[in-house]
């Protein structure tokens, strides 16, 4: 006699259809319960390795070389661990200045992990971030070509206060090695956002309206402490973003590892399926990781890329009443003026597809996991306070406040 989720019944009873069913079931159980083991094993293996590494043969030569190598390693997974072991090791001085200079180098390191160590808010990774800046040398550059250099030595993060304060030494640092450009540092930092965004609508495949030299122009009145930046330099930096787009610095391919190396938080939840023909479609289990104000959803947890992605901007999160069907229910809906909630997934053709989804419905094993993933997404939803920033700098750089000079 056997026993399926707390039902009674003998399997002899079952057709020969639902015994190979449940047969298949129990097989397919097993085999992931052996990837996960195998995925234990790996990362087991990784890091006795990295703890062997980490004792070092003093008789080779150039110890030191391999330490190093230790700590790029284990800055690209842990940038704050990858520093506190290098400053360890004596291989960096705890100075804000020594560690942006190999930051600034750059050598071996991941872009993604150094932006996120820039932007951490705190007295040190503040201090470490100017110095940061401070080593670029912007003398005698239009601002376009401050940009470009700027921003290929990192990656910005998502956090529109990490943002702000990257953009904010960027336009001081610009302003003190070209005076005189601009009348305050807020009117770099509006054009520079400006720049940035004429960047995207112009090479952007899925922006359609491409904006024109006297959009951008008109776009930019009056934000030097209300008077107008020469239409030709406006001209001019237009012309140079619309030859040229910026070049995004690649990473050494582990932008999703470390992305989903240390994630808010992580787990399978049941999602329901799409809304098609007046009905939705079945329940599937996913793996759902919620990190950087995103919830990615994969069908394994080896697999090395997400079914889909649900950025977390313009979204509520709010409980379902209990369901006899589907209990522990939650969903994600828009709080936008459209219904429809943006994300995207890959198709069963394997391409990368905009969602229709107008609510995403998901459901916990109990009470307790829902409300956990109830008051995670909850704490990351993003309601694009960076747009509330730079408004608030505009203001600034219109002169509808009263700035020192």
């Amino acid at each position: 006699m056997e026993q399926v989720q707390g039902n009674h019944f003998n399997v002899n009873d079952l057709t020969a259809e639902e015994q190979q069913l449940l047969k298949n079931i129990q097989e397919k159980k097993q085999q992931l319960l052996l990837e996960i083991q195998d995925l234990k094993r790996e990362i087991q293996d990784v890091t006795n390795e990295l703890e062997g590494m980490d004792v070092g043969d003093e008789s080779k030569p150039n110890p030191k070389a391999k330490q190093i190598t230790i700590g790029r390693k284990k800055f690209n997974m842990d940038p704050k661990k990858g520093i506190e072991y290098l400053i360890q090791h004596d291989l960096l001085q705890n100075t804000p200045l020594d560690v942006a200079r190999f930051l600034f180098q750059g050598e071996g390191l991941n872009k993604t992990a150094i932006g996120d160590f820039l932007g951490e808010r705190n007295d040190f990774n503040i201090d470490v971030l100017k110095a940061f800046v401070n080593l670029h040398e912007f003398s005698d550059m239009i601002l376009v070509q401050a940009l470009r250099q700027f921003l290929w030595s990192f990656r910005l993060p998502g956090e529109a206060q990490k943002i702000d304060r990257m953009m904010e030494c960027f336009a001081e640092r610009y302003c003190t090695l070209n005076p005189g450009v601009f009348v305050n540092t807020d009117t770099c930092y509006v054009l520079s956002f400006a720049i940035i965004m004429l960047n995207t609508s112009l090479h952007n495949p899925s922006v359609k309206d491409k904006p024109t030299v006297e959009r951008f122009i008109q776009m930019n009145r009056g934000i030097n402490d209300g008077g107008n930046l020469p239409e030709e330099l406006l001209a001019n930096l237009y012309d140079n973003i619309k030859k040229e787009p910026f070049k995004i610095p690649e990473d050494d391919g582990n932008d999703l590892m470390h992305t989903f190396f240390n994630p808010v938080k992580e787990g399978w939840l049941m999602k329901q399926g799409d809304f098609i023909r007046g009905r939705y479609k079945n329940w599937k289990r996913r793996w759902f990781i919620l990190n950087d104000n995103c919830l990615y959803y994969f069908q394994f947890t080896t697999d090395k890329e997400p079914k889909g992605i649900i950025p977390l901007e313009n979204i509520q999160v709010r409980e379902v009443p209990n369901e006899k069907a589907r209990p522990h229910c939650f969903e994600l809906f828009s709080s936008g003026s459209s219904e429809i909630i943006k994300a995207c997934k890959v198709d069963s053709d394997g391409k990368v597809v905009e969602g229709r989804h107008s609510v995403y419905r998901m459901a916990a094993s109990s009470v307790e996991e829902k409300e956990e993933w109830i008051n995670c997404v909850r704490a990351s939803i993003n309601d694009n306070p960076f747009y509330d920033m730079l408004a608030a700098r505009r203001k600034n750089a219109t002169g509808s406040s009263v700035r020192p000079r």
